[in-house]
């Protein structure tokens, strides 16, 4: 069974006449590292708001078609029991912590789930390590800083032990050291936990080398989601006005001047080993 399912799925918000998402159909399985990438205003936000529900639940509209998540409907489940199954950071993690210390933050969530005191403990316990935040559980989010911030709201949907960890421009307002740091946290906890996490970035030099697959979004619509080899070596990627990593202008641009390969590198290590090729 798939972990999300969109069957045919369609949204426009109310007072709009296009649609944000149109007939989506997508199949994701478990224990994937995901990009989702598009231009601007490709409906990359509207799609991550269906995976726990708030569309169509929260934000009002027309919809058709379906979304499953772990095989339960995301239009008749409550968001309270989606939020067990996926857990999103959104890309101001201060809109989403609402406690007077990190440790109440963690354990907010699970307090309001009716978990047994001795299982919180342990919880906080293993996010706070994976997530590199154990000397801030005294702290209080406003003290801290955009990095720090990040990484507890990461902390307090890990905790819950969701199978889908979604994140929407988590470094967009990261340093590159950060920004770069994050990412590779993200990776380790994905294979660590064996979740499938699913990350809207701009940044794409950082991701590329680590993600599984990518899926690309033009206008509303699912235009291709497939091995990033495969994606970053078709038309439809290469047409995409959108940020691409420096590597691919820069092996793209020498295709054009007539230096053809078998295939564009995704990271420096393969670019190094192709330029080998020719000396």
């Amino acid at each position: 069974m798939s972990l999300i399912r969109f069957n045919n799925f369609s949204f426009r918000y109310k007072g709009n006449e296009e649609y944000a998402l149109n007939r989506i159909n997508l199949e994701i399985k478990e224990n994937s590292f995901i990009l989702l990438a598009g231009e601007t205003g490709s409906g990359k936000t509207s799609l991550i708001r269906c995976l726990n529900g708030l569309i169509p639940q929260f934000y009002a509209g027309y919809y058709k078609g379906s979304v499953e998540i772990d095989g339960k409907n995301t239009i008749t489940t409550p968001i309270s029991d989606l939020s067990t199954v996926v857990g999103i950071v959104f890309q101001n993690p201060e809109n989403q912590l609402v406690a007077m210390n990190v440790e109440h933050e963690i354990a907010f969530g699970m307090e309001n789930l009716g978990i047994h005191p001795n299982e919180i403990g342990k919880r906080i316990k293993e996010v706070v390590k994976i997530t590199e935040i154990e000397d801030l559980l005294e702290r209080a989010p406003f003290e801290i800083s955009g990095g720090e911030k990040q990484r507890v709201a990461m902390a307090s949907v890990l905790v819950l032990d969701p199978k889908i960890l979604i994140l929407d421009e988590p470094t967009a307002n990261l340093d590159p050291f950060f920004a770069n740091k994050i990412i590779k946290m993200l990776k380790k906890i994905q294979e660590k936990k064996n979740i499938s996490i699913i990350i809207s970035e701009h940044r794409m030099d950082l991701l590329v080398p680590l993600v599984d697959d990518i899926i690309l979004m033009e206008n509303g619509k699912l235009i291709a989601y497939d091995d990033k080899d495969i994606i970053m070596n078709s038309e439809l990627f290469q047409k995409l006005n959108i940020n691409k990593p420096k590597i691919y202008s820069l092996f793209s641009g020498l295709e054009k001047n007539h230096l053809q390969f078998d295939k564009i590198p995704i990271s420096l290590e393969d670019a190094l080993n192709l330029f080998k090729q020719y000396n």
